[in-house]
């Protein structure tokens, strides 16, 4: 029978294990309220953080969808935005069941969007890569890029572009019948291939990678070439405009490459590539090509090959030289400003005039500068630019005519003047200075310059004005025929030149005419000094200082120091620059009478000019300074005539005067050697005969009116009065030839003692003239 007490305590709740349970039960329910508790916040923890990655899912999402509408058109730029709908909606849904049943959803990683953009729209790994590419670049994530572009094969897909391209130029009949056949590859991802290329290029570029950017770049070119040989105008679509412009960036972007990657050749036959294949270029980008390939042409400093057959037309002109590629370009360019197809571009003038004065073609250049339209240059900038292609083409008159033009004296007058007219008047001095027959007007013009640079307050363009009239002076002094008019000339001439001197300071070109003038006037000291200067100022960079620095040490009979002299600025100057230094150490061994030294050196400076003449071949004749070395050539086989009639080889002297003939037969050094032949084997009247024709040819060689005059007064058969005017004539020519004031010593005396006093005077002259003469004359 159970305890009735027992039961009745465990009914009231006073027993002990009744009180054990309970507080047990209630231990349990409190631990098991927070265990609850942190559950539920570890779900909303983990909750949270899978929203976060949802919301980056769909950030990618939308990213890759705006890629995607980017190259997108038509039909499949709607099936990409349901595409999108579809992937974004999925994800919204997903977000919102998780929200509301607290389910754990699949992650949505980059690699599922991959995945639904290309089951969406039909694009491989390969072209998914491409997008991706494009916004890792977009981004400046070069390095990203580049990686991702390295996984795709483009040379393998090539054959399948071309195919795809080709089908674009084909007749439609074809386009239909292979439109009914699966295409090898869609446009649009044709498209997607080249401009991954062009922005893998780019970024290759901007990582210095200039060489491996140019072979993707190139491969571009060669597939638009080979695929649409007629070129591919912009369509309709939107995927033909973005091709045909991914072609006119790549055909401006692949020299730039050749030139950074140092490979010159390759920009010159790219540029050649571009500009010569159809492909129907913006004008603009055919322009901007065609004078960076002209200015790569002439200051590029590489030899361009010349242009392959298969750019060759028939009929049509073809460079043989970067010169004439490069005219060729700019010509082409000037033709289009002056048509109006193109905006006016003055550089395209100044490179021109650089190329056609490099080749001697100021005729060509006048002709260009005459076709320029009025609008684009100005009158005086017109006439002083064909006033300076006529004065190098030696038209002195129509120079001067052009410059004569130009003068305004209402602009004078009103007390302002444009420096334009100022810049004609100090180039018509200039040119005009040396030429006896416009010295006084050149004298003129550099007086205004003076009077208006000295108004204006012009140091620097004064102390040229100076300079010139000091030339154009000395220039007047030497062919006057008055004694006292010539006395003043040098005297004006060189205070022009000291004063010229003192507003310059050290100016080469300034003591450098102070010293031909000194020398002149056989101040040999004072010519020495202002010469050692010019040689400091210069550092030995210009042979005619070192050449008339040889010419006053011999002047003053110091022919070891001017012989050292010419040997120092041998080994100071370039092999094509020797020439003059060459025939002034021949004329100095010739003064010495070492015959065959002198003989030797004649042969060096006949060596060194036909090796001139083979290296350069059919260009000699753009080079400048071609004619000159046809005169030394002449003047050294009439020197070694002379040296051969000295040695009594008559044989070497026959030699000598063919290879003169060869030259040019009509010339006053061919016939005035044959001359001296004929009187050394004393055939008078054949000798006369050549001196006469010397003169015909050339009334003012001196040489030949003196041998001339010698044999005259020799022959005694014939009038003194004449022989008088022979060396008269040659004395007004050349006042410092003292075989002239000997021989017309000669003549006083031979016409008796009334002109012994005249006499005396001309062999005193003559004398001191010939202890100061130099080997070759100063100028």
């Amino acid at each position: 029978m159970p305890d009735v007490k027992k039961v009745a305590q465990e009914k009231n709740g006073t027993s002990t294990n009744y009180k054990k349970k309970k507080k047990k039960k209630k231990k349990y329910l409190k631990k098991k309220k927070r265990n609850k508790w942190l559950s539920m916040k570890n779900e909303q923890w983990v909750r949270g953080k899978n929203i976060n990655k949802r919301k980056r899912s769909l950030i990618n999402c939308l990213l890759k969808s705006a890629i995607m509408k980017c190259l997108c058109t038509g039909d499949q730029l709607r099936w990409m935005d349901e595409m999108a709908t579809f992937g974004l909606g999925r994800t919204r849904h997903r977000m919102a069941t998780d929200n509301t049943n607290q389910v754990d959803p699949d992650e949505y990683t980059i690699e599922q969007a991959e995945s639904n953009l290309r089951e969406a729209a039909d694009l491989n790994h390969e072209e998914a890569r491409a997008l991706l590419g494009r916004m890792e670049f977009l981004k400046g994530h070069k390095e990203a890029a580049l990686s991702l572009y390295d996984g795709i094969d483009f040379r393998g897909a090539i054959p399948k572009m071309k195919a795809m391209l080709s089908s674009l130029s084909a007749d439609p009949q074809k386009q239909h019948s292979r439109q009914s056949g699966e295409p090898p590859m869609q446009f649009s991802a044709v498209v997607l291939r080249l401009e991954s290329l062009y922005l893998k290029s780019m970024a290759l570029h901007d990582l210095g990678r200039y060489k491996d950017a140019a072979e993707e770049c190139s491969m571009i070119l060669d597939i638009a070439e080979s695929a649409l040989p007629n070129g591919l105008h912009r369509g309709s679509s939107v995927n033909q405009n973005k091709l045909h412009e991914l072609v006119c960036n790549a055909a401006e972007f692949l020299p730039e490459l050749h030139k950074l990657a140092g490979s010159t050749q390759e920009a010159i036959s790219s540029y050649r590539q571009v500009l010569l294949t159809n492909w129907h270029l913006d004008p603009a980008t055919v322009t901007s090509i065609q004078k960076d390939f002209a200015i790569l042409l002439l200051y590029g400093g590489c030899e361009a090959n010349s242009p392959g057959l298969r750019y060759q037309n028939g009929g049509s002109f073809v460079p043989t030289n970067n010169l004439e590629e490069a005219i060729l370009l700019l010509m082409i360019l000037l033709r289009k400003c002056n048509t109006k197809q193109i905006e006016w571009d003055p550089s395209v003038v100044q490179h021109l005039t650089f190329a056609l004065s490099m080749s001697s073609q100021w005729e060509v250049l006048a002709r260009e500068y005459e076709e320029i339209l009025p609008s684009m240059l100005e009158k005086k900038e017109r006439l002083h630019s064909l006033a300076l292609c006529y004065f190098n083409e030696e038209n002195d008159e129509t120079a001067l005519r052009l410059l004569r033009q130009m003068v305004d004296s209402r602009e004078v007058n009103s007390g302002s003047l444009d420096p334009v007219i100022l810049r004609s008047w100090l180039l018509a001095s200039k040119f005009c200075s040396d030429k006896t027959q416009y010295a006084k007007e050149a004298a003129d013009f550099a007086k205004r310059a003076i009077a208006q640079s000295h108004k204006f307050q012009w140091s620097d363009v004064e102390s040229i004005g100076e300079r010139l009239l000091g030339i154009s002076l000395s220039t007047q002094a030497r062919f006057t025929s008055s004694d006292s008019d010539r006395v003043k000339l040098q005297k004006d001439a060189l205070e022009a030149l000291l004063n010229a001197e003192k507003k310059c300071g050290n100016d080469p070109d300034v003591l450098q005419m102070l010293a031909l003038e000194y020398a002149e006037e056989r101040k040999l000291d004072e010519a020495l000094k202002y010469a050692k200067r010019v040689m400091k100022l210069k550092f030995g960079s210009d042979v005619n200082v070192w050449i008339l620095l040889a010419r006053i040490f011999s002047a003053q009979k110091r022919y070891a120091e001017a012989e050292s002299v010419v040997n120092a600025g041998l080994g100071e100057t370039g092999k094509w620059d020797q020439l003059g230094l060459l025939r002034t150490k021949a004329k100095i061994y010739i003064s010495q009478r070492q015959f065959k030294n002198a003989i030797e050196t004649c042969t060096q400076i006949l060596a060194v000019i036909q090796l001139r003449t083979r290296t350069f071949g059919a260009a000699m004749k753009f080079l400048k300074g071609i004619n000159n070395d046809r005169t030394i050539e002449m003047e050294t086989w009439y020197d070694l005539a002379h040296v051969y009639l000295s040695m009594k080889q008559l044989k070497d002297v026959e030699l000598c005067l063919s290879r003169l003939k060869a030259i040019r037969s009509y010339s006053s050094l061919y016939w005035h050697a044959t001359g001296k032949l004929h009187e050394t084997r004393g055939l008078v009247s054949e000798a006369l005969g050549a001196y006469n024709k010397a003169l015909d040819l050339d009334p003012g060689h001196v040489p030949s009116i003196l041998s001339l005059a010698i044999l005259l007064r020799q022959l005694g058969n014939r009038p003194l009065p004449v022989v008088r005017s022979l060396l008269t004539e040659a004395l007004r020519l050349d006042r410092t030839n003292h075989v002239a004031w000997f021989q017309l010593g000669l003549l006083h005396e031979d016409e008796g003692t009334a002109s012994a006093v005249e006499s005396a005077e001309c062999f005193q002259a003559a004398a001191l003239l010939e202890e100061t003469a130099p080997v070759e004359p100063f100028r």
